[in-house]
């Protein structure tokens, strides 16, 4: 089934983009492996942003970002798109921001 979602592929497309793949050969293939992002909590102190800041670039309330750092909800996939971004570019964030 495929995503329609605008916000989705807009972030899919960035990532293709921007993120570098690591590939893993074997006998038969290649494969891309996708980058691993860190617990939202490192990875916004990595970006150097606040609670609220994060949410905001994030596109959601500073109360999804705490249950995501208290690990009681997980972002969703597009967030977890964005949030690849951020960690493979730390200054997008800020420029988000702007």
């Amino acid at each position: 089934m495929e995503n329609k979602d605008p916000m989705f592929e807009l972030l899919n497309s960035l990532e293709q983009i921007v993120l570098k793949r690591s590939v893993v050969r074997n006998s038969s293939a290649v494969q891309a492996k996708p980058v691993e992002i860190p617990e939202p909590q490192r990875l916004r102190e990595i970006t150097g942003m606040q609670i609220e800041e994060f949410a905001r670039v994030m596109g959601v309330s500073a109360s999804s970002v705490k249950s995501w750092e208290a690990k009681r909800t997980k972002p969703s996939g597009t967030a977890q798109k964005l949030m690849r971004l951020l960690h493979a570019n730390p200054t997008l964030g800020r420029q988000l921001l702007e």
